[in-house]
């Protein structure tokens, strides 16, 4: 039996975490871009990091959504989806307080910052609401 995790979330709380989550993501893909558009600096390619993971999680959550998988999910599948969102989000936390102190980029880092923390936050609640299937459970 395939290593599986589950939630039970309910609809409108699935919601109230997707929004602001993807929020955040979108937030700080937008300031990346315009930081790109400034130049490229350290602080810029540093930011990539954290938008690849975030995308990383992005692409598998969207593929889970197309083959139904949204409520039962692999280990694998979960740590790809939501793991991937949870520390891209967190790593971005770090890069964009790098961005704040070193001064780089102007407001584009406190923005990213609110980003990252709307994203580490939301994705990492959906990832701690699965829970591993018992043995004795049915997959659906």
């Amino acid at each position: 039996m395939k290593d599986l995790s589950e939630t039970k979330i309910s609809d409108a709380k699935w919601i109230a975490y997707d929004i602001p989550g993807n929020i955040g993501w979108i937030t700080y893909l937008v300031c990346l871009i315009l930081c790109l558009k400034k130049g490229i600096t350290f602080f810029s390619i540093l930011s990539i990091v954290p938008m690849m993971l975030m995308l990383i999680g992005i692409i598998e959550l969207i593929s889970e959504r197309i083959v139904k998988l949204d409520r039962v999910l692999t280990r694998k599948r979960l740590l790809r989806g939501f793991g991937a969102l949870t520390l891209g989000g967190m790593i971005g936390v770090l890069t964009s307080l790098v961005g704040i102190t070193t001064n780089a980029g102007g407001q584009l880092p406190v923005w990213m910052l609110g980003g990252s923390v709307l994203r580490a936050l939301f994705a990492g609640l959906l990832y701690r609401g699965y829970h591993r299937q018992d043995e004795n459970e049915v997959c659906r």
